[in-house]
């Protein structure tokens, strides 16, 4: 190893570091706010060190030009926030699941600083983001950021050119399904609101004297807590399920 590392092509290692440390910029846990910025850098070294002896014969040469050396590494740093930014949508199913159910559980308006995201979200959303995370990384999920980086280079060849359009067509699939599996995630807490509302509702015409929002709330809420606390489990395994097989469409 101590051999390989000596013999450590340095234009290679920048190549592989300009598409490693785009990655490592966005990607979620990895980037967030509390992470130092020295600590990603460092990864983002070290991991490019280990690749680059592996990577390095199927990476072109140096070029004769600075201008096609700009390119080269311009395409890297492209195919590294692709790669990136595809585990950010990811991971933002969550958001939007959060998001969803704090609006169907009267607690949009509570609002806390979201450190994944680095703006202000309501409390589940951040609660359930954050959780996802932690479970990424606890059930060693994470690995699979190594393994698409890794495969990548057969996928998205160095100097080869990435197809623009393709890679354009997948962000657009999945931000769709993004959406898609935040509001599947949020539909309990649909159906109760519904339910609860329309309960309210016949409530209200049947006793209008009754301040139905006086004590509808207070209900609302115990009612929506009580079940995110029983399908908060089942949210957190169909998420990481989905993580998985969403991102695992870049390994071999």
């Amino acid at each position: 190893m101590l051999e390989e590392l000596l013999k450590l092509n340095i234009f290679a290692f920048l190549l592989v570091l300009a598409r490693v440390g785009a990655m490592m910029s966005i990607l979620p846990g990895i980037a967030a706010a509390y992470v130092s910025p020295r600590i990603r850098v460092l990864l983002a070294i070290a991991v490019a060190v280990v690749m680059t002896p592996v990577l390095a014969a199927n990476l072109p040469g140096p070029p004769e030009h600075a201008w096609i050396l700009f390119l080269l590494l311009a395409g890297e740093i492209v195919v590294g926030v692709f790669l990136g930014g595809i585990a950010v949508i990811l991971v933002s199913a969550l958001q939007t699941a959060g998001t969803m159910i704090a609006l169907f559980s009267a607690m949009a308006n509570a609002l806390i600083q979201d450190a994944v995201s680095e703006q202000q979200s309501s409390v589940i959303a951040n609660l359930l983001t954050m959780a996802g995370l932690v479970i990424i990384f606890v059930t060693d999920s994470h690995h699979i950021y190594f393994k698409v980086l890794a495969d990548s280079y057969n996928l998205f060849i160095p100097g080869a050119g990435a197809s623009t359009g393709d890679m354009a067509l997948i962000l657009a699939r999945r931000v769709a399904d993004s959406f898609t599996m935040g509001f599947q995630l949020s539909i309990p807490f649909l159906i109760i609101a519904m339910v609860y509302y329309i309960g309210l509702g016949v409530l209200g015409r049947l006793m209008p004297q009754l301040p139905v929002f006086f004590f509808g709330l207070p209900i609302q809420l115990t009612v929506q807590i009580g079940a995110l606390m029983i399908v908060f489990s089942t949210i957190m395994m169909v998420f990481l399920n989905y993580f998985r097989q969403g991102y695992g469409i870049f390994t071999g």
